[in-house]
């Protein structure tokens, strides 16, 4: 066999969280032990980050280890206040077990509302219940709407907004949407998002740009069909093995959508995974892992980029 295989860790999986779950004492303790291990840390990892590094973007100290949520809903279809409701519910669930980033599927508050105009615009007042949750509790959220004819991926917390256009519309999207014309990670509170939205993951070109940009992991928000289930999870995995990087994959709930959403550590494996139904997972991500797994097989540095050629 050859080399290409990780650390023999087993993968740490949790079931997913229902709406109005406490989890109050073990979220603590779970918060306790990562404070403890990422204070343990910082002594031997300070000198790294003391210096500037490359594109591959080493991390700094304060947001190393956090908890992680895919709140994975099931999108009435332009009811935007029942879903809305809903994801504040779910949302609320996750933070009591301890989760700081907390990420929704793919226009989770309209879904893909053709008959009637649900569309949002700067300043964005649909999101305005999210800017009160995220100042509350100092978490960030991930998610998208409608701007006019953009499909507008964005990244809120306290400190404000950022945002990453749809990419690719699939199929009858396009009489809606147009495509973004840019890709670059989200600055945040919790590190450099690099967010791609449902038809994006087909395209490694997209997540590879991310990573080489300075990503600190990957989310992807979808509204993935059951139809292709498998392609969602072969792709989720895909992306966080060939990047070598945390993938948070969050796609909306069944059954009109085939849910599975993920979360990946660098070598592909599930940290978490969900079923089909509405819920929450929630899972610790040590983002120092993404340079261990870099430095034990340095896949990013050994490109050729100069030999690479592309027929368009």
């Amino acid at each position: 066999m050859g080399g290409d295989g990780g650390p023999g860790l087993a993968s740490r999986r949790r079931r997913p969280v229902p709406s109005g779950h406490a989890g109050g004492s073990l979220a603590r303790a779970r918060l306790r032990e990562a404070d403890d291990r990422q204070n343990r840390r910082r002594s031997s990892f300070l000198r790294t980050w003391s210096t500037p590094r490359n594109h591959l973007n080493i991390l700094r100290p304060h947001f190393l280890i956090m908890i992680a949520a895919c709140i994975q809903l099931s999108i009435r279809l332009c009811d935007r206040e029942e879903n809305l409701r809903r994801a504040l519910a779910l949302a609320a669930g996750a933070v009591e077990g301890g989760a700081e980033i907390l990420v929704f599927p793919e226009l989770f508050l309209t879904g893909f509302c053709y008959r009637q105009d649900l569309s949002d615009r700067p300043p964005y007042p649909s999101l305005d219940p999210l800017r009160s949750f995220v100042e509350e509790h100092g978490c960030l959220m991930v998610g998208s709407l409608v701007d006019g004819r953009l499909n507008r991926g964005f990244c809120l917390d306290e400190l404000g907004i950022g945002f990453q256009d749809k990419i690719h519309p699939f199929g009858p999207e396009k009489d809606h949407f147009n495509g973004g014309e840019s890709i670059s990670p989200i600055k945040t509170s919790k590190g450099r998002i690099g967010l791609s939205i449902c038809y994006d993951l087909r395209f490694p070109e997209v997540a590879r740009n991310l990573a080489l940009s300075g990503a600190d992991l990957l989310v992807t928000i979808a509204q993935f069909p059951p139809s292709r289930g498998h392609v969602w999870q072969s792709l989720c995995r895909a992306r966080a093995i060939e990047n070598q990087i945390h993938h948070l994959g969050c796609n909306a709930a069944g059954p009109e959508f085939s849910g599975g959403s993920v979360i990946l550590d660098p070598w592909g494996r599930a940290i978490a995974e969900a079923g089909s139904e509405e819920g929450t997972i929630l899972a610790e991500i040590d983002l120092s892992a993404r340079d261990e797994a870099r430095r034990e097989i340095p896949a990013l540095a050994d490109r050729r980029p100069e030999i690479y050629r592309f027929h368009e």
